[in-house]
């Protein structure tokens, strides 16, 4: 496992690349905002140490976009050395792109949404932060994938040690739009409601989190579980709750082979 030390000179790196990104998208007007394992840690100063503990390295720096500045995205990527990845172009259709840079280090760009397990939609959402995606739909890229997976249960873990539970946006989870949009979508809410199980489950049995820290992530992990319970369910969710897990609720999501 690598040491503390190396872990944080390897993101400042990782901080570093993303300064440049994001001033060369801002120079050229276009809009983009960073999810993925790095997004995490920017976002979770205080409590980020739980990632160096579990030895976390970080491999790539992701983005979200919107389809209308595709063309310009190409363009910056290009003229800052990276290679785009053709297969990958084709295999997604368009909808996700893949950078290359000289270095190594991989960039995805997802345009619109996020298609996974389940679909983490940006229409009109990349304006709520920078220079990250906001923290709702950071909660969202973790807890809609259904084999969810240790670094994930972390990721999330630490966001919400890091952050309250309400129904806003600035710095907080917001717990209104979580539920809003789990309220319409019975798959969606059947995996985030299982895997917020999952969490909690994992974070009582972490020896490396503290007790404090545990009580905090749980009890926010229930105060989010009676929101989304409360919630007036739409009649699809009900309809689609009348089937359960007889049918398939997500889509299977296949690693791309880089």
């Amino acid at each position: 496992m690598p040491s503390e030390k190396e872990l944080e000179e390897q993101e400042l790196i990782f901080f570093a690349l993303r300064d440049t990104l994001m001033k060369e998208a801002e120079t050229r007007g276009i809009m983009i905002r960073i999810l993925g394992a790095i997004a995490f840690r920017i976002h979770c100063p205080i409590f980020k140490y739980y990632e160096y503990r579990a030895g976390r390295l970080l491999s790539d720096i992701d983005f979200a976009a919107y389809s209308r500045d595709k063309r310009k995205i190409e363009e910056m990527f290009s003229d800052l050395g990276y290679e785009i990845d053709k297969h990958a172009k084709f295999l997604f259709q368009g909808k996700r792109y893949i950078f290359y840079n000289p270095e190594g280090i991989h960039s995805d760009i997802f345009f619109d949404k996020l298609e996974m397990c389940h679909d983490v939609n940006f229409a009109e959402r990349l304006e709520i932060d920078y220079p990250t995606i906001s923290l709702a739909d950071l909660f969202f890229e973790k807890v809609q994938i259904v084999q969810i997976n240790e670094k994930d249960l972390i990721d999330t873990a630490v966001l919400l040690r890091e952050h309250n539970v309400g129904p806003e946006d600035k710095e907080t989870i917001n717990s209104e739009y979580i539920s809003t949009v789990l309220s319409n979508d019975w798959g969606f809410w059947k995996t985030t409601t299982m895997n917020l199980e999952k969490i909690s489950q994992y974070v009582k049995n972490a020896e490396f989190f503290q007790e404090l820290d545990k009580k905090d992530i749980i009890s926010k992990i229930e105060l989010l579980l009676k929101i989304i319970d409360d919630k007036p369910k739409s009649f699809s969710w009900k309809m689609r709750g009348r089937i359960g897990d007889k049918r398939k609720w997500y889509r299977d999501v296949e690693e791309f082979e880089r």
